[in-house]
């Protein structure tokens, strides 16, 4: 979702007077609170069924002049042939006949080369109107006053860094040996550290098995600043270091130093976008650690990297060998470098 913000800027400078609404998942829009491009942001359900779903089309019919589809779902494409007088969307170039039918015009739908982003400003050429790729993470005054007040420092004047310890999947996950050596590392610095995360009793779990072996080294604000508050206190961090997720695209969207942990997800597809970006596939290949701007890309090492499955057991709870074996040096080098080319 976060990576369809450019669609909505494009669509915002090329018609400044459209009232402009996203449909998205309940529980994900805390996102785009604070996002200057839209108007309205309306919430469903994953597991709404069929009622549920027809009252919501029902609700919206044919409300809105346009409806635009960035996924290739069904139900995706059932929305916005339901809200929009003129639809434009996605479509998997091998199937997809039947919701084809459903919408004025039509993108193929690239899984494997072409970056989420890039993807879904190519909605853009049916329009007539210029892609603006940019990643849009917002947050309003009040957002940054919370985050402000959450911190025993003053953000202005002791730098800082952020630190994601743990994601949703468990695939995606680093080692918590190697969270305390780099926390360890960044005070030594002189840098605070700011842990964020999510209220997922297995995320909190991680994040505090790590937060027990620095006592006193790190402040944890995860569940007590909403992404918003995230967001503002990403603006002015020194540096961001955390997996594959989304508060690291949000740390790329914020223009600072940023290091990114990979290791089965493909980065030609979902490597955070970074700041002045204006490639039209990809900015990133598909092997090795790499930077691109503000983004230093730490992929692991082997093979099968990255396989794009589910770690090494192909389940959302399995682990990942490629990220596991991992070593701390890897990443507090691609930081220190980080550091030093922003400073």
């Amino acid at each position: 979702m976060l990576l369809a913000t450019p669609l909505a800027r494009s669509v915002r400078r090329a018609w400044p007077d459209t009232h402009l609404t996203m449909l998205v998942f309940a529980g994900t829009e805390g996102v785009l609170v604070g996002n200057p491009d839209l108007d309205r942001t309306i919430t469903i359900t994953e597991q709404q069924r069929l009622l549920p779903r027809l009252a919501l089309m029902k609700r919206f019919w044919r409300e809105d002049d346009l409806a635009l589809s960035v996924l290739t779902s069904d139900r995706a494409v059932l929305n916005a042939w339901a809200i929009g007088r003129k639809r434009v969307g996605m479509v998997e170039p091998d199937r997809g006949r039947w919701t084809r039918s459903l919408l004025h015009a039509t993108v193929p739908f690239d899984d494997l080369g072409t970056h989420t982003v890039a993807m879904n400003l190519r909605l853009c050429g049916p329009l007539g109107i210029a892609p603006v790729p940019e990643v849009v993470a917002g947050f309003r005054p009040e957002d940054q006053t919370a985050a402000r007040a959450a911190l025993p420092f003053d953000i202005d004047r002791e730098p800082f860094a952020v630190v994601h310890v743990s994601p949703k999947f468990a695939y995606k996950r680093w080692t918590s040996d190697g969270w305390i050596a780099l926390v360890k590392w960044l005070r030594a610095a002189g840098l605070r550290v700011v842990f964020t995360g999510g209220r997922d009793p297995e995320e909190r779990a991680e994040l505090l098995a790590v937060k027990a072996k620095v006592p006193g080294l790190a402040t944890d604000v995860s569940g007590r600043v909403s992404l918003a508050g995230v967001a503002a206190l990403l603006h002015r961090a020194r540096v961001y270091v955390g997996p594959d997720t989304a508060v690291t695209h949000m740390a790329a969207a914020a223009g600072i130093p940023v290091v990114a942990l990979f290791g089965p997800s493909n980065p030609v597809k979902w490597g955070p976008w970074p700041i002045g970006c204006t490639d039209a596939a990809s900015p990133w290949q598909s092997r090795g650690t790499q930077r691109v701007g503000n983004v230093t890309l730490v992929q692991g090492e082997g093979e099968c990297v990255p396989c794009r499955l589910e770690g090494c057991d192909r389940h959302v709870a399995s682990t990942s060998r490629c990220l596991q074996e991992m070593p701390a040096e890897v990443v507090i080098a691609a930081v220190e470098r980080a550091l030093g080319s922003f400073s």
